[in-house]
């Protein structure tokens, strides 16, 4: 049994994820189908997704489910043959049901997720009344009535098998067969209650309605309807595997790089050239076996865009808007938990454009646009990082008027001159809201900042980008992963630091002179040079971190991408690329800006990873405040 239980345990949670995958196929074609009422494929693919929903929900037991379902199916079989149109209310009614569906399938999956098993649906009653039941006054109709109160009667029946010929019939006498099904949580000591006063004259019988999950292995007689879930030529090409099984897998391959990298260090100490080339074969093979391991965790973002039609439909219906969304890259592929942790983001940029950008329909006509809005979701690879972007083809961004709002609420000075970056980066000030009043949708001054912070907290960069009249657009760059990424380690004031390698955009010798101005040995934390006919702002770093002791005579640039655009970073050694196994701060250490954690090197010392976004925002603040040590870590 125990066997029958893991196996019946396997199964069960197959068919929830296949269950959610079948939901979200569904929905993607009611939609569809809203767009376009002439997409006859949409239809054929909303068919078959009921179908298969409740073809997997019947061998499990799920009879709610399945009901739920067939109503579902045979409306849309009704739309596909004709012999019903499709109307708004029509397809209103059709989303609703699937959000009933996905609500049922998700109150299983807790089910199971917290080790339950889901009490019967109901139980099948058969009661058989006494002959002489009537003659003792008893009358089973209340009874039966009082079931209502318990739960929904149906499929009723009336036994006639007892019954005598007419000519022997005595009215006194009673034949009642009755067979009903009873669904309701109700156990069965409160539904055996109802008959109690009966229990002298009656013969009650109450079987459990199906469980949820009932074994197929101990019921061969049973019969299952099929289910599409894939062809049985890719049965073997996927395997599910759960999700902290992979994470312990790539925890495992960090502190094998961790371990390849002390033993490639030794190896060089003992200056052996056997270990070195046996050593750099091994590293070789981890590199491959970290690349190989990281690429399981990549999904495709089109399971995060794609959650986006109904709320595009949803929100713009209620804003009285026409909204087209369209999704591009879908298929670009990203860490698991980043495609997690960017949902709620990217809800609020979109939610955002609807709210904000996205202009009426007659607003739209007035200004030469056609009535219905743009929305884009767009995905894609570059430059070992990924570039998600939300762009609307709205209003665009007013910036005299966030410029006016700022300087109300003191953030800027009065007659203070801004270019446009720095507009816009007024948008992701704590509380700042340029909406006129508060709706359900936004004007609380609660959001960019906490996206700009939701990104940053996975390493990555958020820029605006707007034309006043022709639309907004956001773009978000993210690392491929969290794990592990391939980084380029420095060392300042006897401290290693690391760079992720894909923000590093050049090394320079420091140019003569850049200290010439300083005082006594006193240097600024900050500042600019001329590189190449172009104004490069800087950032000391061993006077932003405190360093002390003696500079050395050489140092180096290292330029970086953020997000206002280029920065420096003066260091005093450049040690090269270093693959970087990253490591979370300790809870005393997690507040300290400037730090995005740290990361074991092969001699088992510590470098600390360093927060390229959170570095360009000092230089921004710089101004406001010369000394920047006090500000950093």
């Amino acid at each position: 049994m125990d066997t029958d239980h893991q196996i019946l345990a396997i199964a069960r949670a197959g068919f929830m994820d296949e269950a959610l995958d079948t939901l979200r196929q569904l929905e993607h074609s009611l939609l569809r189908m809203e767009h376009d009422p002439d997409d006859r494929e949409a239809v054929h693919a909303a068919f078959r997704a009921a179908h298969t929903l409740k073809g997997a929900a019947s061998m499990f037991g799920l009879d709610p489910l399945v009901r739920l379902a067939h109503t579902l199916e045979s409306t849309l079989d009704a739309l596909r043959e004709g012999r019903q149109p499709l109307t708004a209310s029509t397809l209103a009614a059709l989303l609703h049901t699937s959000d009933a569906l996905a609500v049922q399938v998700a109150a299983s999956a807790q089910a199971q997720a917290q080790g339950q098993e889901p009490a019967p649906t109901g139980w099948q009653l058969t009661l058989q009344m006494g002959a002489d039941a009537l003659r003792h006054g008893l009358d089973p109709l209340p009874c039966l009535r009082y079931l209502d109160r318990l739960g929904t009667v149906r499929a009723v029946s009336i036994g006639d098998t007892r019954l005598p010929t007419l000519q022997a019939l005595d009215p006194e006498t009673c034949w009642l067969d009755v067979a009903l099904t009873l669904d309701t949580t109700a156990p069965r000591e409160v539904v055996a209650e109802v008959f109690d006063f009966l229990q002298d004259d009656c013969t009650l019988a109450l079987h459990p309605l199906p469980s949820p999950l009932p074994s197929p292995l101990s019921d061969p007689q049973r019969t299952s309807a099929p289910v599409a879930v894939q062809p049985p030529a890719d049965e073997g090409r996927f395997v599910r595997v759960r999700a902290d099984k992979l994470d312990r897998l790539v925890d495992l391959v960090g502190e094998l790089v961790i371990a390849g990298s002390g033993a490639t260090s030794a190896a060089r100490t003992a200056r052996s050239a056997g270990c070195i080339e046996a050593n750099q074969r091994v590293h070789d093979l981890v590199q491959r076996a970290r690349d190989s391991v990281l690429a399981l965790r990549m999904v495709p973002i089109h399971q995060t865009f794609s959650r986006f039609q109904r709320v595009v439909r949803d929100v713009g219906k209620a804003l009285g808007k026409e909204v087209a969304l369209e999704i591009l890259g879908g298929d670009t592929e990203l860490d698991r938990t980043m495609v997690d942790a960017i949902a709620d983001p990217l809800m609020h940029l979109v939610r955002n454009s609807l709210d904000h950008g996205l202009e009426p329909p007659d607003e739209r006509q007035t200004r030469g646009k056609l009535p219905r809005g743009l929305l884009r979701l767009q995905a894609r690879q570059e430059a070992g990082s990924v570039v998600i972007e939300v762009s609307d083809d709205g209003r665009g961004l007013d910036g005299p008027r966030i410029l006016a709002k700022a300087t109300a609420r003191g953030l800027v000075a009065p007659g203070a001159t801004l270019d446009e970056s720095q507009i816009h980066a007024l948008l992701f000030e704590p509380g700042f809201s340029t909406a006129e009043q508060v709706t359900e949708l936004s004007g609380r001054g609660v959001g960019m900042d906490v996206v700009r912070r939701q990104v940053e907290s996975l390493r990555g960069q958020i820029l605006l980008h707007s034309t006043p009249g022709a639309g907004t657009r956001v773009q978000i760059r993210l690392p491929l992963t969290l794990a592990i990424i391939d980084g380029f380690l420095t060392q300042v004031g006897g401290v290693d630091y690391v760079l992720p390698l894909d923000s590093v955009a050049e090394c320079i010798e420091t140019p003569p002179g850049l200290h010439s101005g300083a005082h006594a040995g006193h240097h600024p934390a900050s500042g600019c040079l001329d590189l190449r006919g172009q104004v490069l702002p800087y950032l000391d770093l061993r006077v932003c971190f405190g360093h002390g002791g003696e500079r050395p005579a050489r140092q180096s640039l290292i330029v970086v991408r953020g997000s206002t655009g280029r920065i420096g970073l003066l260091v005093d050694r450049l040690l090269g690329e270093h693959q970087t196994v990253i490591k979370p701060l300790g809870p005393l250490f997690r507040h300290l800006p400037c730090l995005a954690g740290s990361t074991i090197l092969g001699n088992g010392g510590v470098a600390l990873i360093l927060d390229v976004p959170a570095l360009a925002r000092l230089h921004t603040d710089s101004p406001r405040s010369p000394r920047l040590a006090s500000d950093c870590p």
